[in-house]
């Protein structure tokens, strides 16, 4: 998930753990790059099997993150893009939305699809996310490096 795709981009392996399921990141981890940036990987939420209460933890953390978006450049947020997003892909989004961020979206694991199911895939992401008209949709794979350029590209424009 989140950390593959960070890894790909870094193109450094092991760089961000990365779990044998769903859920593994559980606190915020910064990254800094180069001494010129972080990147930050939030917990994920969509499909970790765990407690209520740690779910509720993540929520507070999500909101301490956000409560300050001057701190936020740009964010990427990843999904799966074999699924139409869930509840709590939505949530992230008007998250950022609330916050004013300029957001890219990472279709994530696009390798899974059907060239025929791409364009389709990315329409309902879209249409389910509702971000505004500018936001950058990539199709993208983090096993395969599919979108690393152009999601690039993207976070090169706000440094």
């Amino acid at each position: 998930g989140k950390s593959s795709v960070l890894n790909r981009l870094l193109n450094r392996k092991n760089f961000a753990r990365v779990g044998d399921r769903p859920g593994k990141t559980i606190h915020i981890n910064y990254f800094r790059i180069d001494d010129k940036m972080y990147f930050v990987d939030l917990p994920g939420y969509g499909y970790a099997a765990v407690s209520r209460s740690e779910k509720e933890r993540w929520g507070r953390l999500m909101e301490t993150f956000f409560a300050d978006p001057e701190q936020i450049a740009m964010g990427v947020m990843i999904v799966d893009s074999r699924h139409k997003p869930t509840a709590d892909d939505v949530m992230m989004a008007d998250w950022f939305k609330a916050a004013g961020c300029r957001l890219a979206v990472a279709a994530n694991k696009c390798d899974k699809l059907k060239k025929s199911e791409m364009s389709s895939q990315l329409a309902l992401i879209r249409e389910t996310l509702a971000m505004p008209d500018e936001t950058p949709y990539i199709l993208f794979s983090a096993e395969k490096g599919v979108g690393r350029d152009n999601l690039l590209g993207e976070i090169v424009k706000v440094l």
